[in-house]
């Protein structure tokens, strides 16, 4: 192995052990980077750490929270399980955990059911009652603002936009900020980047 694959190496191990998943078993898609002097692996490991660790309008347990969703909507078990043992190292509580999935799922169905409605843009879906029971919504254990930051990351990944724009509206009404808003975006995008290389 060169001198550049073994450093290489040894970043993404790093990675994986700030990740806390230091027994990964390198996917397919791993593998082809590791092989070869991918400079990504780099980039990857400075872009997880910095929204995860380096926040601005986030506070650990919030980031560890949304990326934990982001892994729960990829169905990425083991990043799933590190992020859930993490956020609750950082104060999260058994309710709020059961929240970001049940938060996640609420997602899944309404950016289904919306994004329909947006495409179709027929009158006939677009007044019929949905009909979706969204009582979770109305308070929620994680306060209303990160249940919508949440909803947002999760929708935009799932790319509904009837629902990205009505979360984002929705957070900034609850005293948020443009801010805190593209920083929680961001960090959907990169988690949801570095599980297309660990899946």
């Amino acid at each position: 192995m060169s001198a550049t694959l073994a450093i290489q190496n040894e970043t993404f191990q790093n990675l994986l052990n700030d990740l806390n998943v230091p027994h990964y078993t390198p996917s397919a898609n791993a593998q082809a980077l590791l092989q070869v002097n991918a400079r990504f692996i780099k980039d990857l490991k400075i872009n997880t750490g910095n929204v995860l660790n380096n926040t601005q309008y986030l506070n650990r347990k919030e980031a560890l929270l949304l990326a934990l969703s982001v892994a729960i909507n990829e169905k990425f078990d083991l990043l799933k399980e590190s992020f859930a043992a993490q956020a609750k190292e950082a104060g999260a509580t058994d309710e709020e955990l059961a929240e970001i999935t049940a938060c996640t799922s609420l997602m899944n169905t309404n950016n289904v059911f919306y994004r329909f409605r947006h495409f179709m843009g027929k009158e006939y879906y677009n007044n019929t009652p949905a009909g979706i029971k969204m009582s979770i919504m109305m308070n929620p254990v994680l306060g209303k603002e990160f249940f919508e930051l949440v909803s947002l990351v999760v929708s935009s990944i799932n790319g509904c936009e009837m629902c990205v724009t009505s979360h984002e509206q929705s957070v900034l009404q609850h005293g948020s900020s443009e801010a805190r808003v593209l920083e929680a975006v961001k960090l959907g995008a990169v988690i949801k980047g570095l599980i297309s290389v660990l899946a």
